[in-house]
């Protein structure tokens, strides 16, 4: 489990490709590096990965055809960077809300609106998540719990603080980029039992 607060923004220096495979290598600082042992979870781009190996600053994580081919992680190359956070140890403060690190689908980024104090970004994804996104509710966004903003039939927007975009890569976004999103799980499952109580009725 994940909260939804990246902790840094870290460099891809290398991709190993093998059949039906991808391996990540990042380099991660000193202090992410405390006590991560082989078969730690780790976000990457809020993707649950797994440490498969580590040299010095450099973690190496396999990303099956499964992932990449429902994420943006397939469209990772040497130096992009990829927002980091270690999994939730219990007991500690939760800043954003709980997220699996399984995302459920990718968004597209249809504009951005940038001033020196906040930046806009509205983003479309396909008509059947938009039931999942509620105006202030919470929303992953490439490991980013995010509040969301204005919502319509046709996408969202959501509102970013300088920090937020220091510390990220979505400063970086552009116009067009895919962005990994992961649905709120309690507010799937509310509108998932409601969904069904209702057509239950109906059947009655």
């Amino acid at each position: 489990m994940f909260t939804g607060i990246v902790q840094t923004c870290a460099p891809v220096v290398d991709i190993i490709e093998k059949p039906q495979l991808r391996t990540l290598v990042v380099s991660l600082p000193e202090g992410l590096r405390d006590n991560l042992e082989i078969g730690a979870s780790v976000a990457n781009n809020g993707v649950c990965l797994t440490v498969t190996e580590q040299r010095h600053d450099k973690v190496f994580f396999d990303v099956m055809e499964e992932t990449l081919s429902k994420t943006n992680l397939a469209a990772l190359q040497v130096g992009d960077s990829v927002n980091i956070e270690r999994s939730l140890v219990f007991g500690k403060e939760i800043g954003g809300h709980l997220v699996s690190g399984h995302v459920h689908t990718m968004a597209t980024l249809a504009e951005i609106e940038q001033s020196d104090t906040n930046c806009r970004m509205r983003l479309q994804v396909e008509p059947q998540w938009m039931k999942y996104i509620l105006h202030k509710g919470f929303v992953g966004i490439d490991g980013c719990s995010l509040t969301v903003g204005n919502v319509d039939a046709h996408g969202f927007d959501i509102h970013l603080i300088p920090e937020t975009l220091r510390l990220t890569n979505l400063s970086e976004r552009q116009v067009g980029d895919a962005i990994n999103i992961e649905i709120d799980s309690q507010t799937q499952t509310i509108v998932d039992t409601v969904e069904r109580v209702l057509a239950a009725k109906k059947l009655s």
